[in-house]
């Protein structure tokens, strides 16, 4: 006897309540350090708070759990974009398994390609030539936020994506200061010191350590990855090597952590 049955696919599981959001919806290709094409997801309490609050952030949809949505109600966020009531299982299946959505996902576009004409008026800049570790660079630019920094630089390449992962990592700081992206950092050292600014690379081989270092009305301060360093040509296009001389058994600081002492000395050399 044969089978007349026709074949069928089987029919895809969903989550528990209902149907898993985005589930056939697969991500636009990225390219790294330049803004994604298409929308991302933006997840966790402080984040989706800050773009809200960010009127350069296009929003699109909020999926949220029940207690998520009093929460927000609570900080008194106004929510401007349709709401999808879901379950944290349902979360689960829209981001990467490790991540912690606190029961909230943001739809929204990528933020406007910031320049350096968004730099004007600038007093304190943080520049990172080729730090790649999107942790790194959000724990920066929560830094460079709480220091009061105008703006964060990276290059085009070689730097993270403006995604979940940064953006999580700078626990709203990515909605709350400038990320500008150039395609060349010695370049834009350059044109930053014929605007008066003056440039300063950290770098361990500096000939002054930069409580020691001389600094402007206006700064640009230059990170380069762990292990490579500020690049040669980089390093060549500033007014100034500088270091941070640890006074303890460990001499050099992750990069992150490198980058809020930093800020912190500049501050207090530039009276600000």
């Amino acid at each position: 006897m044969t089978d007349d049955t026709p074949n069928r696919r089987p029919k895809r599981p969903s989550a528990k309540g209902g149907r898993i959001p985005f589930a056939k919806k697969k991500p636009a290709p990225r390219r790294p350090g330049l803004p994604p094409e298409g929308p991302i997801l933006l997840y966790g309490m402080h984040t989706v708070e800050a773009a809200f609050a960010n009127k350069d952030r296009k929003r699109r949809k909020l999926f949220a759990t029940e207690n998520a949505q009093r929460r927000l109600e609570e900080r008194g966020i106004r929510i401007d974009v349709p709401i999808e009531t879901v379950q944290p299982r349902q979360l689960d299946h829209m981001v990467t398994r490790d991540a912690v959505h606190q029961g909230v996902i943001l739809e929204a576009d990528p933020l406007p390609a910031y320049g350096v004409k968004e730099l004007r008026g600038a007093r304190l800049v943080l520049a990172l030539d080729q730090v790649t570790d999107p942790h790194n660079v959000g724990a920066i630019l929560r830094s460079a936020v709480a220091l009061d920094a105008d703006a964060v630089v990276t290059t085009e390449r070689h730097a993270p994506e403006e995604g979940p992962v940064l953006a999580k990592s700078a626990s709203g700081a990515l909605d709350m200061i400038k990320h500008v992206r150039v395609k060349n950092m010695a370049r834009f050292i350059t044109e930053m010191s014929e605007q008066g600014f003056t440039c300063v690379a950290l770098d361990s081989d500096g000939e002054a350590s930069l409580e020691e270092t001389e600094f402007g009305p206006k700064t640009v301060l230059v990170l380069g990855s762990e292990g490579k360093g500020v690049r040669q040509g980089v390093r060549e296009a500033c007014d100034h090597l500088a270091r941070l001389d640890m006074p303890g058994q460990i001499r050099s600081l992750n990069v992150s952590n490198a980058a809020v002492l930093a800020l912190y000395v500049a501050r207090t050399k530039m009276g600000l």
